[in-house]
């Protein structure tokens, strides 16, 4: 059987810079700027944050060297899927995709919590029309469903816009934070290592590694656009996202003063960022960025259904899932079947916190972003080990001295951050120590890569054809 345009994605139709409008957007930079930075102030009573914003960059710098390696090597939606299952074996590679899954659903679906409650203020302070929060996630749910449907170049000029207006208003911000610094002048608080060393080392790099979730997605698009387009958008994600983040987070640390910061971030803990724009800038700035706090959540919603879709549509074509998951809209060359699935999903969730009546912000957007994060630092981890054993075992002419030891690196660096976010992650939860949450999301998200693992051997025994073409993607379809 040869391959079906049916089940190949539409080549070639993303630039360098739709790759990464999708990558960055699902960062989202202005709630990380907002939220992330205040939390851990006054979490941790520390200011290192911008020298950790520093450290987690620099760490998934190296690691996008053999990620980057193998996008070109393997394009493939799967990312992580196929790359462990290249590199570990194909059981791990489906374990991987089941954690992948969970991760960026959790992502996907928890930021519909984060949207009504964030935008539900705004419609009745400036228009006296109040919604409960499932209303307005319904409406985002409709917006991010049809686009999910539509071109992708539809998408990518929807988050151009939407990430662009984020990222300057936080570049504003910064520009005025510096301009007014508290104490009357600029220091380096935040940046010195004795900010960053100590107990705190563990909460505030795992609290950075949070702001960097969605950079991986660039992979995600390797069948839809060159290599050379993922290379250059990974390296534009990860540096800029660093660079923005340590001079954000360094400016509100100035702006408010490095003995007050604390106490500010305590007492308004996803205030502080638009107080400070109120006082430097005027009222306007502060209503800007609630504003574009809203469409930085919409942005994200729209790019973590696109990674979504094309990791169930890999694996539908793989058939590890079933196959109707692994066909495109012959119109759109989207992934159409797999757009709706996850689609369905969120419409479902919603649905039951509606009526439940639980708490959309801490019940499913903060447990679910931080869960969906410990997901997919999990599968860096395990794509970091999977680089180093394929790279080796492919070594070639262009495999440069980089390439060689980037990655044994980068999986002992990504590691080393894991452990310190299992092992702090009742704070990344804002849970308490004895919370049952900080140990059962990682426990669950062991036991579905174990079972992943145990229906990859399954696979194995009982559909050798499927089993043989996991991670092979569209160039399997054609030995079928």
């Amino acid at each position: 059987m040869s391959t079906t345009a049916a089940q190949t994605l539409a080549g070639q139709r993303v630039t360098t810079a739709g790759v990464v409008f999708f990558t960055a957007s699902a960062a989202t930079p202005l709630t990380v700027c907002a939220a992330i930075v205040t939390t851990g102030l006054a979490a941790t009573g520390r200011l290192g944050l911008p020298l950790a914003f520093v450290v987690i960059a620099l760490v998934l710098a190296v690691f996008s060297v053999g990620y980057v390696a193998m996008a070109r090597r393997v394009p493939n939606a799967g990312a992580f899927y196929t790359y462990v299952s290249l590199g570990l074996g194909r059981p791990a590679g489906v374990g991987a995709s089941w954690v992948a899954l969970l991760a960026y659903n959790a992502l996907q679906i928890g930021l519909y919590g984060a949207i009504g409650p964030t935008a539900a203020p705004l419609l009745s302070r400036w228009f006296g029309v109040d919604l409960q929060w499932w209303v307005i996630a319904l409406i985002a749910w409709a917006v991010v469903a049809v686009l999910g449907l539509r071109r992708i170049k539809h998408s990518a000029r929807v988050l151009l816009v939407l990430l662009a207006a984020e990222v300057a208003l936080v570049l504003v911000y910064t520009v005025a934070n510096f301009a007014n610094p508290g104490d009357g002048s600029l220091g380096f608080e935040g940046l010195a290592p004795a900010d960053l060393l100590g107990a705190a080392l563990g909460p505030l790099l795992g609290l950075a590694v949070l702001g960097f979730v969605g950079f991986e997605q660039s992979a995600v698009f390797s069948e839809q656009a060159s290599p050379s387009a993922v290379r250059r958008a990974t390296v534009i994600c990860v540096g800029g996202l660093g660079l923005l983040y340590t001079l954000s987070s360094w400016s509100t640390i100035q702006a408010a003063g490095p003995e007050q910061v604390v106490a500010a971030a305590a007492a308004q803990p996803a205030g502080v960022l638009f107080s400070l724009a109120e006082k430097n800038l005027g009222p306007w700035a502060a209503d800007v960025g609630q504003v574009l706090l809203v469409t930085s959540v919409l942005a994200a919603l729209i790019s973590f259904h696109a990674t979504c879709s094309r990791y169930t549509f890999a694996l539908g074509r793989d058939r590890v899932l079933p196959a109707v998951l692994g066909h495109t809209t012959p119109r759109t060359g989207q992934p159409g079947p797999a757009s709706l699935s996850q689609s369905a999903i969120a419409l479902i969730v919603i649905i039951a916190y509606a009526v439940g009546g639980w708490d959309p912000l801490t019940q499913l957007f903060y447990i679910g972003g931080t869960a969906g994060a410990l997901g997919v630092l999990m599968l860096l981890s395990a794509t970091a080990f999977a680089t180093v054993r394929y790279l080796r075992e492919h070594e070639d002419d262009d495999l440069r001295s980089a390439r060689r030891f980037a990655p044994p690196i980068a999986a002992v660096a990504v590691t080393a951050i894991l452990v310190l976010v299992v092992t702090n992650y009742a704070l990344l939860l804002g849970v308490p120590p004895t919370s049952p949450l900080r140990w059962v999301i990682p426990v669950v998200f062991g036991l579905v890569a174990v079972a992943g693992c145990a229906y990859g051997v399954l696979l194995r025994k009982t559909r050798p054809q499927v089993y043989d073409a996991i991670g092979r993607g569209a160039r399997a379809l054609a030995d079928r």
